[in-house]
Formats: C-alpha cells, sequence, structure tokens
C-alpha cells in the first residue's frame, strides 16, 4: 500500500499561489515512517478531475486530496468523487449539523439571531454534501468536515480543504486513526555521499553493479553544474532496507576508492 497526493486548483497550475501541500504531506508520512509515492496537480476542471479519480479510486493507493470541497462555482471535488464512482451526493447528517452549529456561533459573535433558512446559510450546506457513504474528517479549524471515502474494492481516498490551516491537521488526524498501524512498519535507511567532478555516465555502471547485487537496494543521483560556493559534483546514494544499504553503501565507497573518485560523507 503507497500513498499519494492530489492538488486541486486552477490558482495552482497559474501561479497565483504556490503549493505547499506537498512538502507538508511528505513531512507527515516521514514522522511516522511512511513514505509518498505520487502525486498529482489537478486544475478545476471537472472532467479531468473526474478522470483523475475514477483512476485513483480503481488503484491499490491511500490518496489524499487537498482543495476544491467548497460550496463556490469553481469548487468540484465532491461533485467529481461522486462523479468518478457513480454515486450520488448526500447531504450528511453529522455534516450539516457541524455546519448548522458553526452558523450559529458566526451570529451569536455578531450578536444577531442564526437564520438557518437564508439562502447563504442554505448554500453553506453544500459543503456537507458528499459521495453517498461517506465519513467525515473532523476540521479543528472551523468544523467544517472533510470526507473520506473507504468502500469494498476502492481505494480509499481522503478529502480536506486546501487550506493548509485546515488541511494539515486533518490530514494528521486521518494517519493517526485509519493509518497507525502502518506506521514504521518496514525500515527504511538513506545514506549518501558526495562524488566531484565525474560524470553521471562514468558512475552508471556502478549504481547497476549495486541494484543487481543487493537486491530491494534503490541507488539514486543527483547532479549539480556547481556554482559560486561548491564545484561540479554529484550526490550519490542508496536507500531501502538497512541490511542492504549498510553493505551496498561500503560497496559503493570501497569502488569509488577503486577508481580514484574525490568523494565526501555526508
Amino acid at each position: 500500500m503507497g500513498f499519494g497526493l492530489i492538488v486541486v486548483g486552477d490558482e495552482i497550475l497559474s501561479g497565483r499561489r504556490q503549493d505547499k501541500h506537498f512538502a507538508k504531506v511528505v513531512e507527515l508520512l516521514a514522522a511516522r515512517g511512511l513514505q509518498l509515492a505520487w502525486a498529482e496537480f489537478v486544475g478545476d476542471d471537472p472532467q479531468r478531475l473526474t478522470a483523475t479519480l475514477r483512476r485513483s479510486f480503481a488503484g491499490d493507493d491511500v490518496v489524499f486530496s487537498c482543495g476544491g470541497i467548497g460550496a463556490t462555482p469553481d469548487d468540484h471535488t465532491r461533485q467529481c468523487a461522486a462523479a468518478a464512482l457513480g454515486l450520488p451526493l448526500a447531504l450528511h447528517p453529522e455534516g450539516r449539523l457541524l455546519i448548522e452549529e458553526r452558523i450559529r456561533a458566526t451570529a451569536r459573535e455578531a450578536g444577531i439571531e442564526a437564520d438557518l433558512q437564508a439562502p447563504e446559510n442554505l448554500q453553506r450546506l453544500k459543503m456537507a454534501e458528499f459521495p453517498q457513504g461517506a465519513t467525515l474528517i473532523p476540521n479543528p479549524y472551523n468544523r467544517i468536515a472533510g470526507f473520506s471515502v473507504q468502500r469494498a474494492g476502492v481505494a480509499p481516498h481522503h478529502f480536506v480543504p486546501g487550506f493548509p490551516v485546515m488541511a494539515w491537521p486533518m490530514l494528521a488526524w486521518v494517519l493517526d486513526t485509519h493509518y497507525a498501524h502502518l506506521f514504521h512498519a518496514t525500515v527504511h535507511l538513506e545514506r549518501s555521499l558526495i562524488v566531484y567532478e565525474q560524470a553521471e555516465a562514468l558512475l552508471t555502471p556502478l549504481m547497476e553493479a549495486l541494484e543487481r547485487d543487493y537486491p530491494g537496494l534503490r541507488v539514486f543521483s543527483l547532479p549539480s553544474v556547481g556554482d559560486a560556493r561548491t564545484r561540479r559534483h554529484i550526490e550519490l546514494g542508496v536507500k531501502g532496507a538497512p541490511a542492504q544499504v549498510e553493505p551496498g553503501f561500503l560497496a559503493m565507497q570501497a569502488e569509488l576508492q577503486r577508481c580514484g573518485a574525490e568523494f565526501q560523507l555526508l
């Protein structure tokens, strides 16, 4: 089981706003011994978003989706999730109560009486319309819930707002509530070093040999052309289970020494 991330919003693709969810989701997962397997950015296009969700629902990964679950005309995620599943939208009873409580609290703060039948308040109730059978994700910021889809034969999906102040604690709650049994289940280790003034093509045979000789080991290289502060170099490393990483990393160093390559451990 892997973890995927979908970030929804034209404002991200146009550059009007910079995405912050990717780095935070990586951080939330890493703190629990988990990793992000993939991420996608999708605009506010209902057809494209429905197709994306239909594909991810058919997969095997746990998916987090951030954005587009409000009730304005450019919010399509709730509707697209329902369409991708072939299910109707249904007003969630508890979700409705939470929104009505929020409306009353806001009215009290303003010193007025809440009118739950006012058009703007009826519009707010759409934020509790989720694919039929969805469950709630509590929102500690304003109590307007997100939702989860967890059905037999469908990859689990968890939908939260685009606002980081809401989304991040909601995602943490999802992880701690539903996936604690996966925390630190697999020990993952990563070791790397800096190789100076070497071409990637010259290091490729070494990388291929390491992955061949140490099954399950993954080798990576991150080249840099250098700048005013450092020379041209490659960060070369290995990652995977400790039983493979430690001997593989030693073998990497030994081969670099044999070839006379200059390197520095990180």
